[in-house]
């Protein structure tokens, strides 16, 4: 976050949000629909590619650019097979992909709280 973050008044100092949270916010993670799917693998084993597209209610062409992100990230695996004729894709997630939601987590609760506080 920059310096130039959310600034709150409390009596007659000025307090900056992003000093609260010197960390930087990993941007990977905070986009919507990147979030979503690594939250839903955090509560599934695996999930397959139409599971997720169901679940994040999104096209095969937007869920497929953002899962390669995570993919390319080592958040998350995609594993190819086939079921009969029909293709089937399944995601899991990885140790490094849920040590960075834990992180980023971690990251947003902070702010949070932070901001509670100035209130």
């Amino acid at each position: 976050m920059a310096k130039s973050g959310a600034m709150r008044s409390t009596g007659n100092a000025r307090i900056s949000v992003a000093a609260a949270a010197p960390t930087k916010l990993d941007r990977l993670i905070h986009e919507r629909l990147r979030l979503g799917i690594l939250s839903a693998l955090a509560v599934n084993d695996r999930l397959t590619f139409n599971e997720l597209k169901k679940l994040m209610e999104t096209t095969d062409g937007n869920l497929s650019v953002h899962a390669r992100k995570l993919e390319d990230a080592e958040y998350v695996t995609c594993t190819k097979s086939f079921e009969g004729r029909i293709p089937r894709t399944d995601y899991t997630l990885t140790s490094s992909g849920r040590k960075a939601l834990e992180k980023y987590l971690d990251h947003m609760e902070s702010l949070i709280k932070a901001m509670r506080r100035e209130k």
